[in-house]
């Protein structure tokens, strides 16, 4: 089987979750006692977010390679960047990175096209929601993307910094995302809530929305098991 490396810590909770279900999810397949090799390298998500914010790309991207390089030295076979706004600068990490990578993105797109979507909606950072890195693979399986208004997009941004990476989980914010939600699906037609943010799977779910809800996280893991079992 090949062995996995997670850039993780962007954030602690998602990072988490990713090893949890990796494992169990290859136990699972497998049906015996056994867990896969797995190496995480662990970055600051403050320093990440800074670099993005000041849109000092380059940086980022080194930031981002400094933990991909030491993943292949620990013998990884590929990698994953387990942060959807990571992959803001996916291309530009996937052409230098040594070993392959599996973008969320990607992978996402690819369960939405398999649900039969025509339209989702996009909830996340404001950085996944405003720039077109997430949409581009979603168009080219000809399906729409929508957002949030302005003022949403900040709420949205904001009390995933300010609540969901330090795991609080607010009634208040739930239900206003979910208000959120049903806008979009009245207003703008959406079949499907993409949750763009790794942390976003712990106040929302598809019992609660007004619309299936796409777990990125999930997702991902999905077709990084399927790395896995490759070989």
């Amino acid at each position: 089987m090949k062995k996995v490396g997670l850039v993780g810590g962007i954030g602690p909770e998602s990072t988490i979750s990713y090893y949890h279900d990796i494992v169990y999810g290859v136990q699972k397949e497998v049906q015996r006692d056994f867990f896969p090799d797995v190496s995480i390298e662990s970055i600051d998500l403050f320093k990440w977010v800074d670099l993005c914010d000041k849109k000092e790309y380059d940086k980022l991207v080194d930031y981002t390679m400094e933990p991909i390089e030491r993943l292949a030295a620990s013998g990884a076979d590929f990698a994953v960047l387990t942060a959807n706004t990571a992959h803001l600068i996916f291309d530009q990490v996937q052409s230098r990175s040594p070993i392959p990578l599996i973008s969320i993105v990607e992978a996402t797109a690819e369960e939405a096209a398999r649900r039969g979507y025509s339209k989702v909606g996009l909830l996340g950072t404001g950085f996944t929601m405003k720039n077109d890195f997430f949409k581009i693979p979603f168009r080219k399986r000809g399906i729409e993307v929508a957002i949030p208004g302005e003022e949403d997009m900040a709420f949205i941004h904001k009390k995933i910094y300010e609540e969901l990476v330090y795991e609080k989980i607010v009634p208040a914010t739930r239900d206003r995302l979910l208000n959120i939600s049903e806008q979009m699906a009245q207003e703008q037609g959406i079949q499907g809530l993409v949750l763009g943010c790794t942390e976003l799977p712990t106040i929302l779910n598809s019992d609660i929305t007004p619309v299936p809800c796409l777990d990125t996280v999930k997702i991902h893991v999905a077709a990084i098991i399927r790395e896995i079992m490759k070989d």
